[in-house]
């Protein structure tokens, strides 16, 4: 196995290490050792990387269209040829499955290439006129991009945002999850080597909040994007208010599942299952409530609970890991909050509860069913390897559980009803919504939620004009 990359910064294209500034110990999850350290920026460095943020929008926002196609499908290639070496990395300090860090990373590099192609479709329109008169709409990047990217996905959740700011003609200086440095850093290196001004794309770590006051205190930045908790989101996005700054907010969800009598149980049971445990539940968009019709409950349940004991857990180097370590040792502990919580309200451990091992940071996949409703993981999302399970009395009920919570950023719905299918469409308050599938994400789709989930979207054409302002031009 390799030896561990270093953590920097990129600053105004030039590399710093720790020296002379505080570091932060990264943590090998599936052993609990430290593994290196990540350097804090300081306030001279964050105040040198928005200086050359304006300057790097100033060039690449002149920079053609054909040229920042041709830099970022080589950026691509890059992150493709590096992958085995990045997902390596990303699963020493994340923790999942050796196969599902380099599949992440190749994903980043499709929506790298996504991002590219659609720097050419960026159209305006001219509005109908009298004769003599003109008008056309124009779009413009919005200027330097602050990004802040969780650690549950640390290539993916970076290439979201510094993807399509960069195709939109806008810098980005990116602070990547400080307990998952490696991904962020090899990606933006990536982009600079294939012809990125170091200007217009940096990377910095440091303390969360001093970091986002610091660069959100600026009016060089004019857009702030986000993935992580809710808590913090809103935190944001009264930081970005002050200065009036665009923001997409790319919050915390608690999908529903809505099983009908009618589905397709073996086919739901399989690919549920696997989703619920997938990154250890440490996934934004996890199916987490299970809303059963009662008819199929016990069957469904039953099934459920079978697949769960089955997961295979360990570290994600081991070629049969289905299930790797959670990410900190305060995931753990919110777990065991959680389901005790639940159990002293009355609901009942079907599989799994309790840490495995005093050896990194691992979980038993875990059921609960018939949880009440006033039980803490039933309001707050979990972020765990956990599924809830419940009877429901039918379809108005199903969906009225569904949208009881104030978060919407994907929910899952099994029947073979289509006019269900439509009605599902209409009537679940969400951002996606899967039918018959697990899946909720692809490059040329917009990723992103309602209400307390955030606003705004990425990935798709949206992602890239999510970077944008519209213009309107008259001319007499």
């Amino acid at each position: 196995m390799a030896d561990h990359p270093a953590f920097t910064l990129l600053i105004a294209g030039e590399t710093l290490t720790g020296k002379g500034r505080e570091c932060q110990d990264v943590i090998d999850p599936a052993t609990g050792e430290t593994i290196g350290s990540v350097p804090h920026a300081t306030a001279a460095d964050l105040d040198r990387a928005l200086e050359a943020a304006e300057r790097g929008f100033r060039t690449w926002r002149s920079t053609s269209a054909d040229q920042r196609t041709a830099i970022l499908l080589k950026a691509a290639g890059l992150i493709r040829e590096r992958a085995a070496q990045i997902g390596e990395a990303l699963t020493r300090e994340q923790g999942k499955p050796i196969k599902e860090a380099i599949g992440e990373t190749l994903y980043s590099a499709t929506l790298l290439e996504f991002y590219a192609q659609e720097i050419k479709r960026i159209y305006g329109r001219t509005l109908v006129r009298p004769a003599g008169q003109r008008a056309e709409v124009q779009y413009h990047p919005v200027g330097p991009v602050a990004g802040f990217a969780a650690w549950n996905f640390p290539s993916l959740n970076v290439m979201r945002k510094i993807g399509g700011a960069l195709a939109a003609g806008c810098s980005t200086i990116i602070k990547p999850s400080e307990e998952t440095p490696s991904a962020g850093i090899a990606l933006v290196r990536a982009l600079i080597d294939a012809g990125v001004p170091g200007d217009t794309v940096q990377c910095v770590f440091g303390v969360p909040d001093v970091v986002s006051r610091h660069l959100l205190a600026s009016s060089i930045i004019r857009k702030v994007t986000f993935t992580g908790s809710t808590a913090v989101g809103k935190h944001l996005a009264k930081l970005a208010a002050e200065d009036l700054k665009v923001a997409t907010m790319e919050l915390g969800g608690h999908a529903p599942v809505l099983i009908f009598a009618d589905a397709d149980l073996d086919a739901a049971l399989d690919t549920m299952a696997a989703n619920a445990y997938r990154n250890a539940g440490q996934v934004c968009v996890s199916p987490t409530r299970f809303l059963i019709e009662e008819p199929v409950f016990e069957r469904f349940r039953d099934g459920f609970v079978e697949r769960a004991k089955a997961i295979k857990v360990g570290s994600g180097f081991d070629k049969d890991t289905q299930m790797g370590p959670m990410t900190s040792a305060r995931g753990l502990e919110r777990m065991e909050q959680m389901i005790g919580d639940a159990k002293e309200r009355g609901a009942k451990l079907l599989a799994g509860g309790e840490r495995i091992g005093n050896q990194g940071f691992f979980h038993q996949p875990t059921v609960l069913a018939e949880v009440p409703t006033d039980a803490t993981i039933m309001n707050e999302e979990p972020f765990g390897p956990i599924a809830l399970l419940n009877p429901m009395a039918g379809e108005d009920a199903m969906i009225e559980e569904a949208n009881r919570l104030p978060y919407g950023l994907a929910a899952y719905a099994w029947t073979k009803d289509s006019a269900r299918k439509r009605r599902l469409a209409a009537e679940v308050e969400t951002g996606m919504l899967a039918l018959d599938t697990g899946s909720v994400s692809a490059a040329d789709a917009p990723f992103g939620g309602v209400k307390w989930s955030g606003y705004g979207s990425e990935d798709g054409r949206e992602g890239v004009m999510a970077c944008m302002v519209p213009k309107t031009v008259h001319e007499g």
